[in-house]
């Protein structure tokens, strides 16, 4: 415990002392603090949209678009792997192709939807959807595959079908599983969503970092970064409390 109380105190001094440095560096111009921009005008800033109310509507419409993308990756992603698992043919027809999409980089398709779809929500959402969702069917199908055999056999010796398998063994074994990639995918979704907000968007986090570049306004695109990390980070600490939460009460 005492030993987490020191690591805990050392991560806010580290983060502390980096601001403290950073504003110290801006103040005494040893940075030009028109392209660094330093703590204080970060938080004025924050404070002056957080006023108007401009930076909920782009927080909000950035998480809406990433909580769809990120349901629609888990779901759509066991649905496939548990259809490849009870089709195995397919499964192993389309075992290659998944291998390929999965290690293409996925900003190179994010042009691609756009042209498709235009601008919209339903690009940025199909952009968060396909960075994650190839190597999550992969892993999920190659785990149902090498479920225990023996659990396996011994419901058939029951009298057990293929469903029963599946929702008896092969799904609940593979849990754990599903609540790691889940962790995984809140970084892919995010980084999908906001490739698309960037090509496609007219709000959002992305849409605001792109844009303050492109105007020069570094302040508010140093603001948007430091807000998707904190919104990054709440969002692992949630799914990481919910995989708790499901582990300690099932195991």
């Amino acid at each position: 415990m005492k030993k987490n109380r020191n690591i805990t105190f050392l991560r806010i001094f580290v983060f502390a002392s980096f601001l403290l440095l950073w504003q110290v560096a801006a103040d005494k111009q040893w940075i030009d603090s028109f392209y660094f921009s330093s703590p204080l005008l970060l938080y004025q800033q924050f404070i002056h949209d957080m006023t108007d109310m401009s930076l909920f509507r782009h927080c909000f419409f950035t998480l809406s678009e990433f909580f769809i993308s990120f349901i629609l990756i888990i779901g759509g992603s066991i649905f496939l792997a548990a259809l490849f698992w009870f089709f195995q043919t397919l499964g192993k027809v389309m075992e290659p192709f998944l291998i390929i999409l999965n290690s293409l980089p996925k900003s190179a398709l994010a042009p691609l939807i756009i042209v498709w779809l235009g601008t919209g929500i339903k690009p940025i959402i199909l952009c968060g959807i396909s960075v994650g969702i190839f190597g999550s069917v992969l892993h999920f199908y190659q785990s149902f595959c090498n479920t225990d055999p023996e659990r396996i056999k011994l419901i058939r010796t029951l009298g057990g079908n293929k469903v029963h398998i599946f929702t008896k063994v092969v799904f609940p074994g593979n849990i754990p599983l599903i609540l790691s990639m889940s962790k995984v995918n809140i970084g892919l979704a995010l980084v999908g969503v906001i490739i698309g907000e960037f090509l496609a968007g007219r709000q959002g986090i992305g849409y605001l970092i792109i844009y303050s570049s492109q105007t020069f306004k570094m302040t508010i695109m140093i603001m948007s970064i430091c807000i998707l990390c904190l919104l990054s980070a709440l969002l692992y600490l949630v799914v990481n409390q919910v995989e708790r939460f499901i582990l300690n009460k099932k195991y």
